[in-house]
């Protein structure tokens, strides 16, 4: 698979850290593709990142390359997650993709039926970090 260069805070990291650590979170298919990439990822403090990076509680428009669908999303925490307002969680193929992209960045990711797909970050319209807003 594809993997575009990630910035996560280390107030996300942490957080998401803690998750994980959680038998509820553990048992998810998304928990060790979501180590992965927190492996991987620059960590910066929240002052520190860019505003057109996705960190949690972002709104982000993106685009799905193979079915050209783009809807604007916001990335939670599980227990934070509600489909019918868009608020898409952390553990899910989606949002494990996005975390840490850049505007423009795509990566290749595996959703369910065993297939994968390329999303595309479209925009970043709200970043906590850049309203100096931390969730």
């Amino acid at each position: 698979m594809d993997r575009p260069n990630l910035t996560v805070t280390t107030h996300d990291a942490r957080r998401l850290e803690a998750l994980l650590q959680g038998a509820t979170a553990r048992s998810t298919p998304m928990a060790s593709l979501l180590e992965e990439e927190l492996s991987r990822a620059v960590l910066v403090e929240p002052q520190d990142v860019p505003p057109d990076i996705v960190t949690m509680h972002s709104r982000v428009v993106c685009r799905d390359e193979g079915s050209g669908e783009q809807r604007e999303i916001e990335l939670v925490y599980p227990h934070e997650a509600d489909a019918a307002r868009d608020r898409i969680s952390i553990l899910a193929p989606v949002g494990t993709a996005l975390l840490g992209l850049a505007v423009g960045s795509s990566i290749e990711w595996p959703v369910p039926g065993g297939r994968t797909t390329r999303m595309r970050v479209m925009a970043v319209p709200y970043q906590p970090e850049a309203t100096k807003r931390l969730d």
